[in-house]
């Protein structure tokens, strides 16, 4: 005796003439699609905050590294030194500074 294999198709095509079912998919169709709060929409949306709680995290952290650097700026004049020279190129009145790039190396 052969055996038959049971497709998709098979099994699906009798299951659409019972009015439950086809309500039931009608239903699953329009949360998945139709709905105003629909599920493909919930999830874009949990994807998005998920991402900007990330980018949260990532702002917070950094405020707290330059509130860090503030206070070592404030506390010692050294310091404050050492940031102007690196970021602003300041210098003192007998001095020369020679910028070396090292992308032209």
């Amino acid at each position: 005796m052969p055996v038959k294999e049971l497709t998709f198709w098979k099994w699906f095509l009798p299951k659409l003439r019972n009015k439950f079912f086809l309500t039931g998919l009608v239903f699953i169709i329009w949360m998945l699609i139709f709905d105003s709060s629909n599920w493909i929409d919930i999830f874009a949306t949990r994807r998005r905050i998920s991402n900007l709680e990330d980018e949260r995290e990532y702002y917070l952290q950094k405020i707290e590294e330059d509130r860090q650097k503030i206070k070592e700026l404030r506390t010692s004049p050294e310091n404050l030194e050492k940031f102007a020279r690196e970021q602003y190129l300041m210098k003192k009145p007998n001095e020369e500074i020679f910028i070396i790039d090292e992308n032209d190396l």
